[in-house]
């Protein structure tokens, strides 16, 4: 029988329920997981050290020096942790190191009027919220992001809210289980792990009457 123990992970996925900080405008359409982070990036299996990459070819000059118009590379954007960003963000291939990237990066909030299915899904799987809300309500975010005096957004789980600098709070929608996801750190294997008590008695008893197995 496998004890609960060897089924506890350390990296566990990061509880979301409110957070506050720097929104960068990425007013791109289509940005892809290979714009996130290229392909050349892709040989770790770990969740951590691909902030340094993320969106490399877009930050980067190709001898390594920074390209002075991208938003990542302005202050105060270096410390985004929210992307307001164009639509079908997170389309092409279903890189899981894209959302590994932005999260290593800071960033845990991408706010869009639409994702690609399977970056959406894999952002839940890591921590990060991923917001679908209006073209009107993302224009007005964008705008509020591009005010470099005052670029912050406060972004609440719980009661399901974006509220902005200067303007009326945005409300939007998210499925109910994703949502109790974050808010208590789960993924697949967290969820799996809720589950432990009830598998090791399965096991047990599957010991006791099938020993063969």
């Amino acid at each position: 029988m496998c004890e609960t123990s060897e089924r506890k992970r350390s990296d566990l996925v990061q509880k979301f329920e409110k957070l506050t900080g720097v929104a960068a405008p990425l007013d791109i359409l289509n940005i892809d997981t290979d714009m996130i982070i290229p392909k050349q990036f892709l040989k770790t299996i770990k969740r951590s050290g691909l902030g340094k990459n993320l969106f490399d070819e877009m930050r980067f000059n190709l001898d390594g020096s920074e390209i002075d118009g991208f938003v990542l590379n302005q202050a105060p954007y270096r410390n985004a942790k929210i992307l307001v960003a164009g639509d079908n963000f997170g389309c092409g291939s279903s890189r899981e190191h894209a959302p590994w990237a932005l999260l290593d990066f800071g960033v845990r909030c991408v706010i869009t009027t639409s994702f690609a299915d399977i970056f959406y899904n894999n952002c839940f799987k890591n921590g990060i919220l991923p917001i679908v809300v209006s073209a009107d309500d993302r224009d007005a975010l964008m705008s509020d992001s591009k005010d470099k005096e005052n670029p912050e957004l406060a972004v609440d789980l719980i009661n399901q809210t974006i509220q902005r600098p200067n303007g009326p709070t945005v409300s939007f929608d998210i499925d109910p289980f994703r949502k109790q996801c974050l808010l208590e750190g789960l993924d697949d294997i967290g969820l799996t792990l809720e589950k432990a008590d009830d598998i090791d008695q399965y096991e047990a008893r599957r010991d006791q009457e099938q020993p063969w197995l």
